[in-house]
């Protein structure tokens, strides 16, 4: 009987180990303490190592380059996880960090370190620089992230609406922080604040603690072996609940732009079942040593001095001039503030493999661009030359470059930076591999787009246009809306580019230009007359990349009959004659829907209209190809508005364009009376 009891007990016996095994592996997994990372197997990504005393260094003085470590094991966050310690959010974290300039003489460097919460240890199509590893220009601020982060950025960007300085910013997905702050503690025993600076290259601590009973987080900074402050630096209210998966990865992503700093953690505790485990100190891995002996430092200044004055007067050093006048640039005092967005010309010359042909991928306008690969992170781009004749006025048209370089839009090629040299300015974009979209369009070497591809890049490109005019801090003016003007990156996504004649203002105010600037068949008859571009003449040059899209031909087609030539009003008269669809690209053999094929070539026609007044919106146009109001039936009985042409235009009379396209598509300026006299439907 005895021996049957047992029998009977040991199922019983087994499940309770086993109940008691989870119990355990449940408690490994929701808390850790590193005091140093000596035998941990973090997950490394990037430029991120582990150095033999057991310091993690997520970034060194490489530029433009991400480096993250993450705990290798998911997190159960999610209140529908079985989870026998917790059903929780709640969880709490500090950890020890260092930031080391690359050059005592610049403190300046990043841009910083993360804390991060993710459903994954790989982050596709993170972007360096601004973003910290964690999103890139078209992610960023997306609710489909599902990140939770805590930055320590030491380089404020405009764009996100950072503080100056460095800061402290809590981000869920978006690096527009919901809160920041500049570094600082309460010091207990003074009973006030005392400001930090992160890039001092001295340790520092950081706890992050969230309550998920009253959706708390707080958030508090303090010189490493100093006690916890009794005051957080940010405690701010937010719901966790719908940014948290129920499998999330806890770790840190940090990144580096054209100024670059060392950036460590030192120790790191975490727990998802109380409050995280104290490190301790005593344990924690040496930062690098740092400082130097006055003496050394003569010693390290004086040596080179001899040793340049010495190749000066040798022929070596006339050799080293002559190098140094290779790479030779032009920056004022006034650059410095522009920072990030400055390349160097010796970079972009080895980038580009000294702009040899082999690089070039087109010319056009008054530029040349070249494909490169940046030496210092491997990155691909466009490097556009640009010959300028005078310095007058490069100050404003320079800091328009750079302010166009904080547009973020996921239908925008992105302007990286810029490098002046000698006559030349030099820009430098994302690359993009599949080039200009009038190559498909209009090269029958290339494959053919399919209607939902070309509508889908229509879309894409009214969003981006949008955001130009109405959404971003300042109005912008493209002025050369094109299908040259279009790239198309990896996925075939339409994104405008060209940002060389673009012009801002603030909204409320009115543009003061009055030069004529554009590209012949893509100009409103008002801009040909009175040279005022507006927001209503980018929706002009806008309706004829509609029918050029739509139709598979150029805006003018001077060999074809005379009542074609002109596409606008061809597809006019292919409306008023009830057969509009007969403007449909050939190419698309009637595969495409009628209604949007309709659509489109309709409000290309409305868009075009030679009264500005009567032109839709850039918001009603994005309305009508989103489908959220109806083309009306507009009545085409209406008489033809003529519109006198300039007489006497010339070549002068314009601005050459900067074709981020890579391939200049322009007409010829014997034909630009035609194209002002468009003879467009009146409304």
């Amino acid at each position: 009987m005895a021996a049957t009891a047992v029998l009977r007990s040991i199922p019983v016996l087994m499940l309770f180990l086993m109940c008691l095994e989870q119990i355990v592996l449940s408690q490994v997994e929701n808390q850790f303490v590193f005091n140093g990372f000596n035998g941990t197997n973090l997950h490394l990504d990037g430029i991120a190592e582990i150095q033999p005393n057991g310091l993690l260094k997520l970034t060194n003085t490489t530029k433009r380059q991400i480096g993250r470590a993450f705990f290798p094991f998911p997190l159960k966050f999610n209140r529908s996880s079985t989870n026998y310690i917790s059903d929780s959010l709640s969880f709490s974290t500090n950890f020890v960090f260092a930031m080391v300039p690359a050059e005592e003489t610049n403190p300046r460097g990043g841009h910083g370190i993360a804390f991060t919460i993710s459903p994954t240890m790989e982050v596709p199509g993170a972007a360096p620089t601004q973003y910290l590893g964690l999103f890139n220009a078209s992610t960023n601020g997306l609710s489909s992230n599902h990140v939770f982060a805590v930055e320590l950025d030491a380089v404020p960007t405009a764009e996100f609406g950072e503080i100056s300085g460095g800061h402290v910013g809590i981000d869920v997905n978006n690096l527009r922080s919901l809160e920041s702050a500049p570094p600082a503690y309460f010091a207990d025993d003074e009973g006030g604040n005392k400001s930090l600076d992160l890039l001092t290259g001295n340790p520092m601590q950081l706890w992050i603690d969230y309550e998920d009973d009253n959706k708390v987080l707080n958030v508090t900074l303090a010189p490493m072996r100093s006690n916890k402050p009794s005051r957080p630096l940010l405690s701010t209210s937010v719901d966790l609940s719908t940014v948290l998966l129920d499998s999330m990865y806890v770790g840190f992503s940090s990144s580096t732009g054209e100024l670059t700093s060392s950036q460590y953690i030192l120790g790191w505790s975490f727990s998802k079942i109380g409050k995280a485990e104290s490190l301790d100190y005593t344990k924690l891995p040496s930062l690098p040593h740092q400082s130097k002996s006055k003496s050394s430092s003569n010693l390290q200044i004086i040596i080179p001095l001899i040793a340049v004055v010495f190749l000066l007067v040798t022929i070596p050093g006339g050799a080293y001039v002559i190098r140094m006048k290779k790479y030779e640039e032009i920056q004022e005092e006034w650059e410095k503030e522009f920072g990030p967005q400055r390349f160097s010309f010796k970079d972009l010359y080895k980038a580009t493999k000294g702009f040899k042909e082999k690089e070039l991928l087109g010319s056009g306008g008054f530029g040349r661009v070249y494909r490169g690969v940046l030496p210092s992170s491997n990155e691909q781009v466009a490097v556009k030359r640009i010959s300028h004749d005078s310095r007058q006025g490069m100050k404003e048209f320079v800091t328009e470059i750079v302010s166009m370089g904080r547009l973020r839009h996921r239908n925008l090629v992105q302007l990286l930076g810029y490098c002046r040299r000698k006559g030349e300015l030099l820009l430098v974009y994302d690359y993009m591999p599949n080039g200009s979209l009038d190559k498909f369009l209009f090269s029958n070497s290339m494959p053919n787009l399919s209607w939902g591809q070309r509508f889908w890049i229509l879309k894409g490109v009214a969003s981006a246009l949008l955001y130009l005019h109405e959404e971003w801090e300042q109005v912008v003016i493209h002025r050369d809306v094109k299908a040259s003007n279009i790239l198309l990156d990896a996925n075939f996504n339409g994104r405008l580019g060209d940002f060389g004649l673009a012009k801002l203002y603030d909204h409320g105010s009115n543009p003061s230009t009055t030069r004529v600037v554009g590209t012949v068949g893509y100009i409103a008859p008002e801009l040909a007359r009175t040279g005022k571009a507006t927001t209503s003449t980018d929706v002009f040059a806008f309706g004829i990349f509609m029918l050029e899209l739509a139709c598979g031909r150029n805006p003018l087609e001077p060999q074809l009959e005379s009542e074609e030539i002109i596409l606008a009003d061809w597809v006019c008269e292919l409306w008023k004659a009830g057969a509009i669809l007969g403007a449909a690209d050939p190419r698309l053999e009637g595969n495409y829907v009628t209604d949007e094929m309709e659509m489109v070539l309709k409000l290309g026609v409305l868009c075009t209209n030679p009264i500005a007044a009567n032109r839709p919106s850039t918001r009603q146009m994005v309305q009508h190809l989103d489908g959220n109001i109806n083309l009306l039936d507009i009545p085409l009985d209406s008489v033809r508005i003529d519109i006198t042409p300039v007489e006497n235009v010339t070549s002068t009379d314009f601005a050459g364009s900067i074709p981020t396209s890579y391939e200049e598509n322009s007409i010829s300026l014997h034909s630009f009376s035609s194209t002002i006299s468009i003879l467009s439907c009146g409304r």
